[in-house]
């Protein structure tokens, strides 16, 4: 499965009215669809505008993306049951680690 390109933001579709003066559709209240590209960088929300032709490789890109980021929420439980099959816990009484109220019932009798 490729995972490249990959993203990470949204994609929305946005309609707003171009700057020609004299334009027709925005004559008519119609407005133009434009997508943007919202996405975080140092900490501060970005927006671009995309062009219609790269549309097709953003979508691709932002599911890419949200498989990739589910990928990697899924790898720490994963690593995790990994280390413990290798190295199981030492617990119980022949390690020598008292619990709390093991201690106190202990030391009233």
């Amino acid at each position: 499965m490729a995972l490249w390109p990959a993203l990470k933001g949204s994609l929305a579709l946005v309609r707003k009215p171009c700057i020609r003066p004299n334009c027709p559709a925005c004559a008519r209240g119609d407005k133009h669809p434009n997508y943007l590209l919202a996405f975080t960088q140092n900490g501060r929300r970005r927006c671009l505008y995309v062009p219609n032709a790269m549309v097709p490789v953003l979508e691709q890109a932002w599911k890419n993306g949200r498989r990739v980021e589910q990928l990697l929420y899924e790898m720490g439980p994963a690593l995790l049951r990994e280390y413990r099959a290798q190295n199981p816990a030492q617990t119980g009484p022949a390690v020598g680690v008292r619990r709390a109220h093991e201690t106190k019932t202990r030391s009233k009798s």
